[in-house]
């Protein structure tokens, strides 16, 4: 049986580079979807799967860094920013807004490709381990179906967000340093950054049921889980 081939998002509204990037992830055995602006590219990201999303920065309307911001709302299919702009500070506010790589036009067709086939192993899942069950008087992690629930209510979370959730409460009680939290859930692929930005989305999420004091900051160190009383 073939492999599945992996399904990529172009983002840019220039219809040449659309068209040269698309070129070269196909000939790379790639299925390849494009989008012109922000707001295409959420439809299609709305309506399907894809594996990975390449993002221009500079676009009309909704631009690469407010399109970033609302698909890591929603979801953490890595995604790799296109610019034309070579500056330091540009890629630390493409990595600290939650983008996986960044991309400087012009760019060389082997390297592009490269680059897309890593985005695509990094956003590949790990295998859960089998019947793992985390739970406390309020939380429940089963590591095997990928859920968690508070208080019998189950919570949205994205790929990332339930692996520091799975990762923390793994070792609840003990803290676990940025480092250690990437490696686990980033596969070492990741900024101290990147892991502040996904654990204040944690919290977020967690605050919805009055929970978010379970996931605890410590400073200079890293993050611990807290089992809340009954």
């Amino acid at each position: 049986m073939p492999a599945e081939r992996s399904q990529i998002l172009v983002v840019d509204d220039d219809e040449a580079i659309r068209e040269v990037v698309q070129l070269v992830l196909e000939r790379g055995g790639m299925l390849v979807r494009t989008a012109e602006d922000g707001r295409g590219a959420l439809k299609v990201l709305f309506g399907g799967t894809v594996d990975a999303v390449l993002l221009d920065v500079d676009m009309p309307g909704l631009d690469g860094w407010q399109t970033l911001e609302r698909i890591r709302e929603v979801t953490d299919v890595p995604v790799c920013m296109l610019t034309s702009e070579d500056a330091e500070l540009a890629k630390v506010r493409a990595l600290r807004g939650g983008a996986d790589d960044y991309v400087v036009k012009p760019f060389g067709a082997q390297e592009l490709l490269a680059r897309v086939e890593a985005l695509v192993r990094r956003g590949r899942p790990a295998a859960a381990p089998a019947q793992d069950l985390y739970e406390d008087a309020r939380v429940r992690v089963d590591r095997q179906q990928r859920l968690v629930s508070i208080d019998g209510d189950e919570l949205a979370l994205t790929r990332r967000e339930y692996g520091l959730m799975a990762a923390l409460t793994a070792e609840a009680g003990r803290v676990l340093p940025s480092d250690v939290l990437v490696d686990r859930v980033w596969d070492g692929m990741a900024t101290a950054d990147q892991v502040k930005l996904y654990v204040s989305r944690l919290r977020r999420k967690l605050a919805d049921h009055d929970a978010d004091k379970t996931v605890e900051t410590v400073r200079g160190i890293g993050y611990r889980y807290r089992p809340p009383a009954a």
